[in-house]
C-alpha cells in the first residue's frame, strides 16, 4: 500500500484552477520531492492532502485512510512554509504543548519531547525561549513538533527555502535520518535539495502534473548525448580522427577552459562508449577526463517547464 495516493485530486478557486487532476502513488519509506515554481500549485496539493481545504473532486488517502477521516490525524504531520510558534514558550515546553493537543499521557509526553529534542538537535537549546531561536533551529524545531505523534507520513512545505546554507544542510541531513521511520512529502522549489536529499521526484507546473520519476531515471532520460573529454595537449588531432566517424555529428574545441577541453555530441552513444576510448588511446593523446555528460535537475526542469513558467 502506497503510503499516499490520490486520483484526479483537483482545487478550483472561482476560475483559477490550483490543482488540476492530481494522480500519483508514493511509496513508504521514502522522500518524494514535490518540485515546482512559484505558484505551481505545490502547497495547494499538501493542503489538500492534510484536509486543510476541501477538493473540487478527487479523493486522496494517506497510509490508506481517506483525507478527511478522523483517524487522518494519527497518520499525517505537518510542517508548513512559514511556521508559527509561541516565542515565550521554551523549545521544550512547545513540544509538550503539540503532545496535549495529540492527548498523550504526561509521562509519554516528556519521554516523545526529550526524543525529539535529542533528533533534530535541539536538546541544548531546549529550555531556551523559542523567540530567541535561529530560523534553522526554528524549522528544526517545526519538523520535531510535526512528528509528536509518530506520523506515518510527514509534510514539509519548502523546508529549507528561508534557510542559510548552514540551516539547510542541517535541515537536509535530518530528513535523509527521518525516512526510516516515516515516509517524508517535500514541497519545494530548491533543485539542489531534492537532488541531494530525494528518492523520487515529481514535477508539477500551473497545477498539473508534468512527471514522476528517480532523479537517476529523469537524468537518464535526458540525458544529451555528448561526451567531454579533457586532455593535457592540443586536441587538433585527436578530432580530425573523430569527426570523421558516421556516429558523430559534431566535436569541438571548449572555449575558456584551463585546460584543452572537447566536447563531442553523437548521434548514437551506445556505439560512441565503445568506439571512443580506442580512438582516443590510438591517437595518442594524454587524457585527464573522459565522461559522458549527465544533465542537472535544474537543466531537466528547464527543459519541462521552463518556458511555460
Amino acid at each position: 500500500m502506497p503510503a499516499i495516493r490520490c486520483e484526479n485530486l483537483t482545487k478550483q478557486y472561482g476560475p483559477v484552477v490550483a490543482l488540476d487532476h492530481l494522480s500519483l502513488e508514493v511509496p513508504t519509506h521514502s522522500v518524494f520531492g514535490f518540485l515546482g515554481p512559484n505558484g505551481a500549485g505545490k502547497t495547494t496539493a499538501v493542503r489538500l492532502f492534510m484536509g486543510l481545504a476541501q477538493p473540487s473532486s478527487g479523493q486522496a488517502w494517506i497510509d490508506g485512510v481517506a483525507v478527511g477521516m478522523p483517524k487522518l490525524k494519527e497518520r499525517a504531520g505537518y510542517l508548513p512554509d512559514v511556521p508559527a510558534f509561541y516565542g515565550w514558550m521554551t523549545g521544550r515546553e512547545y513540544l509538550l504543548f503539540t503532545a496535549d493537543l495529540f492527548r498523550l499521557s504526561s509521562t509519554v509526553a516528556r519521554e516523545r519531547a526529550d526524543e525529539l529534542l535529542a533528533l533534530v538537535g535541539l536538546a541544548g537549546a531546549a529550555k531556551r525561549k523559542v523567540g530567541g531561536y535561529s530560523r534553522g533551529m526554528r524549522q528544526r524545531l517545526g519538523i520535531a513538533q510535526a512528528l509528536v505523534n509518530r506520523p506515518r507520513v510527514l509534510f514539509l512545505d519548502e523546508p529549507v527555502s528561508a534557510l542559510d546554507p548552514i540551516g539547510r544542510r542541517d535541515v537536509l541531513e535530518l530528513i535523509l535520518r527521518l525516512k526510516d521511520e516515516t515516509t517524508v512529502f517535500m514541497s519545494t522549489h530548491i533543485l539542489s535539495d531534492v537532488e541531494r536529499v530525494c528518492d523520487t521526484v515529481g514535477i508539477i507546473n500551473k497545477g498539473k502534473l508534468v512527471t514522476v520519476s528517480s532523479v537517476i531515471q529523469l537524468q537518464a532520460r535526458y540525458a544529451p548525448s555528448v561526451f567531454e573529454i579533457e586532455l593535457e595537449d592540443d586536441p587538433a588531432r585527436l578530432i580530425s580522427a573523430i569527426e570523421p566517424q558516421p556516429w558523430v555529428i559534431r566535436a569541438e574545441k571548449v572555449a575558456d577552459t584551463q585546460m584543452p577541453v572537447l566536447r563531442v555530441q553523437v548521434k548514437d552513444v551506445s556505439t560512441a562508449k565503445k568506439a571512443l576510448p580506442q580512438i582516443i588511446a590510438t591517437s595518442g593523446a594524454a587524457l585527464l577526463r573522459y565522461e559522458l555528460v549527465m544533465p542537472s535537475l535544474e537543466d531537466i526542469f528547464l527543459e519541462l517547464v521552463g518556458g511555460a513558467a
